[in-house]
């Protein structure tokens, strides 16, 4: 007799990986398989990825687990499919791609942004979504490719996200899930699209493009003949569309604990910063229209996140100075060699004696404010400083960043749960705890996307009653201990921060200036 099935798979579409995790049905990571994933970048600001190789990678991801798994296709008790947020994924009748999917990395929608945004009733549209509008989302993006390609639309039937669409391929169904179909054009309380924000983005005509939102933690569909055939799993395994790869970053790391009410940080290539709220009344928007808000797979439940694009992006630029100059002199280090170094340099450093404004990303800022032309830079260097004193500069403008954004959701957190490549650092912890004041505990979760995915399907197929019940068994004993403030350094921090926001202020018309001459 067989037994009953045991492994719960969470698929993770990132921007750089795409990853197929295998849990236990308590959710111990058993086995991981990833593939690099690839995108180009368009001149003007785009970025773009191939849908038939997207695919292709994640089966092939789920065949490698397969081989790393005894038996996995008969122990496989749902699949669980994530991936990266906004973009545009078309596709046509017969659900072939329509040119390439578009990224949230792509910014050649800024021109739309600012019109919309300079117009009065995006008011009524960032109170629906409680998402200010940017660049990467789906609705000023079909704005332009209807602008400059319109014969893409024509053809197209359904407009996807990258998860979407690997949900499609696994199961033929058309969907969205609530957290992406209700920041890009829906009623976050409502947890359904608004037609009023369809048409303040201008699309009412394309709205036969989105399709059906779907609750993960509510439905599963089958797994097909033709992606069993291409994953090597049982046709019939139910498999669930996962919110987005944020929030299930989130939920994976700790965020959804409605009685603590934590902070969340992910500190990756981008920065996201998250607090929990705990029903629609409880969201607090900001005035500049920034942010998003993310309906979590629990009743009522929503994260506010405000993200500033680039997070550790800034630390490889700062490591890769040392290293550039190093091999200038025949002397090989990479960044990843130059790590032990950086609590050597901040320990030699003084706090707070050097503002860095932490965009160094080329598409600009998205949080907690917008603007495609912010740049990266240091302010209040003098003849004293040297190289210790920019890598610490560097962290304090991570966490002045996240503290920043977490302004403007609301009451900074008494206890922000991080998780993120940088998370290990203690140095960064360090810094970010005493800029926010707040305890920091760091997940121990190797990959919170892929189980945030997971924790959605081991809900929707009953395995838990609630996601609160399942969180207690997945997420908290995976929590590290609390990591108290370090209250003079918080002192330090609470006198420069003001300093901080003045500057990206002033500088915002320097950009802008910058921009216009290159």
């Amino acid at each position: 007799m067989n037994a009953a099935p045991d492994v719960l798979i969470g698929i993770d579409a990132g921007t750089s990986v795409i990853k197929s995790v295998a849990f236990d049905l308590s959710g111990r990571q058993i086995a991981c398989t990833a593939l690099p994933n690839r995108y180009e970048t368009i001149p003007g600001g785009g970025a773009e990825q191939d849908l038939a190789r997207t695919w292709a990678d994640a089966a092939t991801t789920l065949r490698l687990l397969c081989d790393e798994v005894p038996d996995l296709a008969r122990r496989t008790a749902a699949i669980a499919v994530t991936g990266q947020g906004d973009g545009t994924w078309l596709i046509d009748r017969d659900g072939e791609p329509v040119g390439k999917g578009w990224l949230w990395l792509d910014a050649r929608a800024a021109s739309i942004v600012e019109d919309i945004r300079a117009r009065p009733e995006d008011r009524l549209r960032y109170e629906r979504t409680g998402t200010g509008l940017a660049a990467c989302q789906q609705g000023p993006q079909l704005r332009l490719i209807e602008r400059t390609t319109p014969e893409r639309l024509q053809r197209a039937a359904t407009a996807f996200h990258c998860k979407d669409w690997l949900y499609f391929k696994l199961t033929g169904e058309r969907a969205s899930d609530p957290s992406e179909g209700c920041f890009t054009f829906g009623d976050f309380a409502a947890r359904r699209y608004s037609d009023e924000v369809i048409d303040i983005l201008g699309l009412t005509h394309l709205s036969r493009l989105l399709p059906e939102i779907v609750d993960g933690a509510a439905r599963s569909t089958a797994l097909t003949n033709a992606a069993a055939g291409m994953t090597g799993l049982l046709p019939g395994t139910p498999v669930v569309l996962g919110y987005v790869d944020v929030a299930c970053t989130a939920l994976g790391a700790g965020l959804f604990d409605p009685a603590a009410r934590p902070g969340c940080s992910i500190i990756g290539s981008t920065g996201m910063h998250m607090r929990l709220a705990v029903g629609a009344d409880d969201v607090q928007l900001n005035n500049d229209r920034t942010g998003y808000t993310m309906c979590m797979p629990a009743p009522g439940v929503c994260a506010q996140m405000q993200s500033n694009m680039a997070a550790t992006l800034n630390i490889d630029w700062v490591l890769g100075l040392a290293a550039g100059i190093l091999a200038s002199q025949g002397i090989s280090r990479s960044s990843a060699e130059m790590i032990p170094l950086i609590d050597e340099w901040i320990a030699t450093s003084e706090p707070a004696s050097l503002l860095y404004q932490p965009y160094v990303s080329e598409a600009g800022e998205r949080g907690p404010f917008v603007d495609a032309n912010a740049r990266a830079g240091f302010i209040g260097i003098s003849s004293r400083h040297g190289y210790g004193d920019l890598v610490r500069a560097v962290f304090e403008g991570l966490a002045f960043a996240a503290r920043d954004c977490y302004a403007a959701a609301g009451p900074l957190p008494g206890e922000v749960r991080l998780t993120g490549g940088a998370a290990r650092s203690n140095a960064l912890r360090r810094i970010l705890g005493a800029a926010l004041g707040s305890k920091v505990r760091t997940s121990k979760r190797e990959e919170a996307g892929a189980a945030g995915a997971a924790m959605i399907a081991a809900v929707s197929i009953g395995l838990y009653p609630s996601m609160e019940a399942c969180a207690a068994e997945w997420v908290a004993p995976l929590l590290g201990p609390a990591e108290e403030p370090d209250a003079t350094l918080a002192g330090i921090y609470e006198k420069a921060y003001p300093a901080y926001a003045q500057a990206w202020r002033a500088l915002r018309p320097v950009w802008r200036t910058m921009a216009r001459e290159h």
